[in-house]
């Protein structure tokens, strides 16, 4: 389990700099002292400690803050190897999944907002517990864009609505 590691023990395996940790100690034929630790698996760095493997982000947590936090640790800037302590919050499941880039076959730049051919309007929509919610249609994007952000503050998502897609489009909006 996770919680059998300390942080005396990780600061005893690794030493951490710039986002980067370095094995101390040699746990394996192949490492050798100074080695960056990790390997890359579905773009996380993972760590092999005691036989099971840790996401670098949680063992850096762990190294600066002495704990697991009981929730997720998101990667502020979306990038999963970027493993800088001030690129990492602890943060709702519900957040952490809002931080993430928008699917491939979106073409309007914000999560939550897409055009309806069939309607020709922006639809606006979000996904609460797995399930679309239909935010309505909008002839004009601003709008649907707005509608998006009412909702994610309005289901008090504001303690990361600084990193959404649609937060940083209406801020963008304003300052113009």
């Amino acid at each position: 389990m996770e919680n059998e590691l300390t942080q005396d023990y990780v600061r005893e395996l690794f030493d951490y700099k710039d986002g980067v940790l370095y094995w101390k100690v040699v746990k394996a034929a192949r490492i050798k002292v100074g080695d960056t630790a990790g390997y890359v698996s579905n773009g996380y760095l993972l760590t092999r400690v005691n036989g099971k493997n840790y996401k670098n982000h949680r063992l850096v947590w762990l190294y600066e803050y002495g704990y697991f936090p009981e929730n997720d640790i998101d990667h502020i800037d979306r990038d999963c190897s970027n493993n800088k302590i001030n690129n990492l919050r602890e943060v709702s499941r519900q957040c952490n999944l809002r931080n993430t880039g928008d699917f491939n076959h979106n073409t309007s730049g914000v999560k939550g907002v897409s055009w309806c051919n069939r309607a020709k309007k922006w639809r606006a929509y979000i996904k609460i517990n797995q399930k679309n919610k239909h935010l309505g249609r909008y002839e004009d994007f601003d709008n649907a864009v707005c509608a998006r952000l009412a909702a994610e503050q309005c289901l008090g998502w504001s303690g990361c609505d600084k990193s959404s897609p649609a937060f940083k489009y209406v801020k963008n909006m304003v300052n113009q």
